[in-house]
């Protein structure tokens, strides 16, 4: 997967971004930026935000304040220019049942007044190629299952040729099969150069084909940044195995660490900026006669960097 650009050359950038209906904040003062080449996750539970944001980001709603900067170009006032090459699944795709996925991607591609008729056939062949449904392609999508049907539903985003592809929850409803299908998808149109902006509230889904993530709250952006800075890997935990928990509780705590045996031979310690390398603690345990019988370092997850932020619990399957 090739990786992203440095943010000089974001795909999105907002400033202060905010929607309001009535006295309700859907959206407050959000300062987003998705790197080019990244595979960027949007997260957070139902209610926090994400598709009104999404929706701004688009054109499709009115921002109250702020602005947003799409592809290098201000919207909405550079639609026209800015979305023929950015392709979108807000809100789940809709076909006509008794049409094949063909004849529908040939309706959805007439209907764009910048596609090129003379070419329209070969494109819609290769997109649906593109999300493996070339098989398919004849068969009326009333037959099509749900993974097939998200998977036709991207592969009319790509009909044309997008810089940026956004997806507004592409698992949503998908059993375990048609989840992973999307996911496969997802990596490989990373792969082949296009920026891909997930939003999801599966923190499983996004730790397994994202580069970076942005986290909301009640409307408000509370971390972006790569998986790893979200994380935070600087409060990672170092575990033992050991009959000696009281003694191997002292070499950490020399070492800087804050020791917490469990009383079944196992002491665990957070980490930090300032922790030795892992072979170093290893070596300091087994010279101070501490019997190793296994030993591991643990980051924190995604889950637990969002339980931190917000104070919620979260959909990790």
């Amino acid at each position: 997967m090739n990786g992203p650009l440095p943010d000089a050359d974001p795909v999105i950038r907002t400033r202060r971004l905010s929607k309001r209906f009535g006295r309700r904040h859907a959206v407050r003062e959000v300062d987003l930026t998705v790197p080019r080449g990244a595979v960027f996750g949007f997260l957070g539970p139902n209610g926090s935000g994400k598709t009104t944001t999404i929706r701004m980001l688009l054109g499709l709603a009115a921002p109250t304040s702020g602005t947003i900067s799409l592809l290098g170009e201000p919207m909405p006032q550079a639609a026209l220019r800015v979305l023929p090459r950015v392709g979108a699944l807000v809100e789940g795709p809709a076909f006509y049942p008794y049409l094949s996925g063909w004849a529908n991607l040939v309706r959805l591609d007439a209907a764009d007044r910048t596609s090129d008729p003379r070419t329209r056939a070969r494109r819609v062949e290769e997109a649906l190629e593109r999300v493996g449904l070339s098989r398919a392609a004849r068969l009326a999508v009333h037959a099509y299952s749900l993974g097939m049907k998200q998977r036709l539903g991207i592969a009319g985003a790509l009909v044309a040729e997008r810089e940026l592809l956004v997806l507004d929850e592409p698992t949503n409803g998908l059993d375990p099969q048609g989840t992973r299908e999307v996911r496969h998808l997802v990596a490989s149109l990373a792969g082949a150069g296009l920026t891909v902006f997930v939003s999801s509230h599966l923190l499983s889904e996004v730790e397994q084909v994202c580069t970076h993530a942005a986290v909301m709250s009640n409307g408000r952006l509370v971390a972006q940044g790569t998986l790893d800075e979200l994380r935070g890997t600087a409060a990672g935990r170092v575990v033992v195995h050991t009959r000696d928990t009281e003694a191997a509780g002292r070499v950490l705590a020399r070492l800087g660490l804050s020791p917490l045996p469990d009383g079944a031979g196992t002491v665990r310690a957070t980490t930090g900026p300032h922790t030795p390398p892992p072979e170093d603690i290893v070596s300091a345990l087994v010279t101070s006669g501490v019997g190793v019988r296994g030993f591991s370092v643990e980051g924190t997850s995604l889950e637990e960097r969002f339980v931190q932020l917000t104070g919620e619990g979260f959909d990790i399957a």
